[in-house]
């Protein structure tokens, strides 16, 4: 990373820029372009490994491509705030990122639902009593993160 000075590297801090996002964009591979999606998650922390949790409709362009080839990068940020310094004559964007790639593979039909519950907690609804009748309609992956970084650009402080 150039800007050390912008650079979140603990696990913990990482992981709290992760708990304020709400979507998170998954990059697969497609041929000559790559193809990006934005995508609701949840998060499962076991052993301080991050699980990432999508659904999804069951068939479509994002599924082949899945199929083809399951490395995959991500993306979420959050923490939008232009800053303007008049002083100075000049602005910035403040932000928290998060990039990493992962393996991102089908949950199993019979843990379908746990891992809905999973996406559920991340938008802070963890006792929503959700209709279970969709979900053999549902599509839904887990995203085994290999390697993650973290980046923030705070407000200067005169």
């Amino acid at each position: 990373m150039r800007r050390k000075d912008r650079e979140v590297s603990s696990f913990e801090d990482i992981m709290d820029i992760v708990d304020n996002c709400d979507v998170c964009r998954v990059v697969i591979n497609d041929g000559d372009f790559p193809y990006i999606i934005p995508m609701n998650f949840g998060t499962e922390i076991v052993h301080k490994q991050l699980y990432l949790y999508f659904h999804s409709a069951t068939e479509g362009k994002k599924i082949d491509l899945f199929k083809n080839n399951n490395k995959v990068t991500f993306e979420m940020d959050c923490e939008h705030n232009l800053m303007l310094y008049e002083e100075e004559m000049t602005c910035t964007m403040c932000y928290a990122s998060v990039i990493g790639h992962g393996i991102i593979e089908p949950v199993e039909e019979e843990k379908k639902y746990e891992a809905l519950k999973i996406l559920m907690k991340h938008y802070h609804i963890e006792d929503f009593d959700f209709n279970t009748a969709p979900i053999p309609k549902t599509a839904v992956f887990k995203l085994t993160v290999l390697n993650m970084s973290g980046k923030r650009r705070k407000k200067k402080k005169y």
